[in-house]
């Protein structure tokens, strides 16, 4: 399960050796790799949850183990890490892999705080999240030659997730096999010279984030390739009334597009005009390297001379706020104002969404968007959602083979009181993905209700074992068949879920009740 790859970087240094010594420095070159290259002893207890969390090695081995002691759901346990994620310079994470199926570790490294934690969005956790599904989307902005995942569930492999640690020269540059067998004569794709949204792509293929996006239809953005338009594979969306990156630690581009010197300067304007992707300054030329930048612009006199007691102009016109998605970290402001803020600006509230840097969104694509908005509890986001697909799916003659819109759907459909709609439309969305897991196990919540246990099993037993993460799937397994009087099926989908969830109360506790007798499913 190892990267087994040699670095492909190797073939271009004959020719490029400065910036081949240059870019293996960088975050990117380094942003993945085997975990015992990137292992970073812990030894720590989260507050909320009394996990007592340790990262050590073991030879060339990297282990990751876990205990709580107590009467009421003592753990104790321990996990091969095989990958780390991340160069460092912001944090780190591990990767491993259960039947497959690969997963983050809960604990992250902060480099800025220099401590570790529990990964974004688990702070708070009270019980240990061991079931983070590692998806092709995610890798690919720090891994390259990244496979695609089986069909039955996004994290789920043949092999290893990645072949090569770190961001290659051929995931900006395009592919380089004809360019090195030809000594040069074939030409690599020169970034220059494409039109400025597909320039731009290639940055902003893992530098754009917005608060959601949403792949068109028949389209991955873990297919996207140097060369391409980005927004040929997916639209980004913001709220509109969010005024730079609302706080994404990745999301810099929103903010950029919204700027002055982007919006006097046009196209010209790019991420490489400030930034040089081989290589960073160093600390002591930090600050001049970045001024010397701001300065091919601001070349008057009166601005030369700006403030000479302070050369930084980033710490005045680009300040630093705290992030809000990633823990410990903090977001460069590439809104670039002309006067330091009062205060950070606020993430963007419930309202309109609008799509970044892409033509007019369709109704299918800005329906998905506000249907994610929904999931998350925007209220306001659901009737929007609602008009928008429901219009999709009437225009598109039913939208059969897209079972993302009516997976949504029928999610719509059955938190404003249609079941009988949402079954139909998850019914819709099982025969064009039969691995829809959302949709198998809200369809059997719906059967369940109607007391049709026999398909809510056969529902909720497809959605779980073909995808693990489906805790809540797994878990009505378990009671239905116990119900029904299926003790041996309770236990194994009990067994199956505390494998991959073993800090699970409710179903540990289940399971104690039937092997105790205290539950005798169905009587027997």
């Amino acid at each position: 399960m190892r990267a087994a790859e040699a670095d492909p970087n190797v073939a271009c240094a004959p020719c490029h050796r400065e910036l081949y010594e240059r870019y293996r420095k960088t975050p990117m070159a380094n942003a993945s790799g085997p975990a015992i290259d990137g292992a970073i002893p812990a030894d720590f207890r989260h507050a909320a949850s009394g996990v007592h969390y340790r990262l050590f090695t073991e030879g060339r081995t990297v282990w990751m183990s876990y205990e709580r002691d107590g009467s009421v759901n003592p753990i104790n346990g321990r996990q091969e890490l095989l990958f780390y994620i991340g160069s460092g310079k912001r944090g780190r994470t591990f990767l491993f892999e259960r039947d497959g199926y690969w997963f983050e570790a809960p604990i992250n490294w902060y480099a800025k705080k220099r401590q570790w934690d529990m990964a974004p969005n688990h702070l708070s956790d009270r019980e240990m999240p061991l079931t983070m599904p590692v998806d092709p989307g995610c890798l690919h902005c720090h891994a390259s030659r990244v496979a695609s995942s089986l069909p039955d569930a996004r994290n789920h492999y043949a092999g290893a997730p990645f072949a090569v640690g770190g961001i290659t020269c051929e995931e900006c540059h395009g592919e380089a096999s004809a360019h090195v067998t030809s000594q040069g004569k074939v030409a690599m794709l020169k970034l220059d010279a494409l039109e400025p949204v597909r320039r731009d792509s290639v940055c902003l293929n893992c530098h754009l984030e917005g608060e959601t996006a949403v792949d068109r239809f028949g389209k991955k953005t873990e297919d996207f390739r140097p060369g391409d338009n980005l927004f040929d594979y997916a639209d980004f969306f913001v709220y509109r009334s969010e005024k730079g990156s609302g706080g994404r630690a990745t999301s810099q581009f929103e903010a950029l597009l919204e700027s002055q010197c982007r919006k006097k300067s046009g196209e010209r304007l790019t991420c490489t005009s400030c930034h040089d992707p081989h290589g960073s300054p160093s600390p002591e030329q930090r600050t001049m390297y970045y001024r010397q930048r701001c300065l091919q612009c601001h070349s008057e006199p009166t601005l030369v001379k700006h403030h000479p007691e302070d050369l930084d102009c980033t710490a005045c016109h680009m300040a630093r706020s705290a992030s809000t998605d990633i823990a410990h970290e903090q977001v460069t402001d590439h809104l670039i104002r002309k006067r330091i803020p009062e205060r950070s600006p606020a993430p963007g509230e419930s309202g309109l969404l609008e799509a970044v840097g892409s033509s007019p969104p369709g109704d299918r694509e800005l329906g998905l968007a506000y249907a994610d908005m929904a999931v998350r509890g925007d209220r306001e986001a659901t009737g929007r959602a609602l008009t928008l697909l429901r219009r999709e799916e009437k225009e598109a003659g039913g939208a059969a083979g897209d079972p993302e819109l009516h997976s949504r759907l029928g999610f719509l459909e059955q938190v404003t009181g249609h079941p009988d709609t949402a079954a139909d439309e998850y019914e819709q969305a099982i025969r064009a993905n039969p691995y829809d897991s959302t949709a198998l196990g809200d369809l059997g919540l719906i059967r369940a209700t109607r007391h049709e246990y026999a398909a809510a099993e056969r529902l909720w037993k497809a959605a779980f074992n073909h995808d693990p993460v489906q805790i809540g799937a797994g878990m009505n397994l378990a009671i239905v068949e116990c119900e029904t009087g299926d003790r041996r099926g309770a236990i194994e989908a009990l067994t199956r879920l505390l494998e991959f969830a073993p800090d699970e109360t409710k179903a540990h506790q289940f399971m104690v009740k039937i092997q105790s007798g205290k539950e005798t499913c169905g009587g027997r």
